[in-house]
């Protein structure tokens, strides 16, 4: 794991999908973007910090909804913006 990654640990979550999200820090991992390749992961500059349930919903739940993949990818482009200042104000990017 990288230190951006680690810091997923006990910060709330980025996504909040509304009626998703469960709130708890606890569950809060780092949520890489989808289509970084087959098998791979984007860089850890593109990614967001994502309760369990706003993960799960991000990889595979929002296909059981109306919601197409344009949504969930503006959704976590979204949480990605706030990870990323996030990341800023702790030291683990810079500009």
């Amino acid at each position: 794991m990288s230190k951006i990654t680690e810091s997923a640990r006990g910060e709330q979550c980025t996504v909040r999908i509304p009626d998703v999200c469960n709130f708890n820090p606890e569950t809060t991992v780092f949520a890489h973007l989808n289509g970084g390749g087959m098998g791979m992961k984007h860089s850890d500059l593109h990614g967001a910090y994502s309760c369990s349930s706003c993960h799960s919903w991000l990889d595979h739940g929002y296909a059981q909804t109306l919601t197409g993949r344009n949504i969930r990818d503006l959704l976590h482009l979204q949480a990605m913006v706030r990870t990323q200042e996030k990341l800023l104000e702790k030291g683990l990017i810079k500009l």
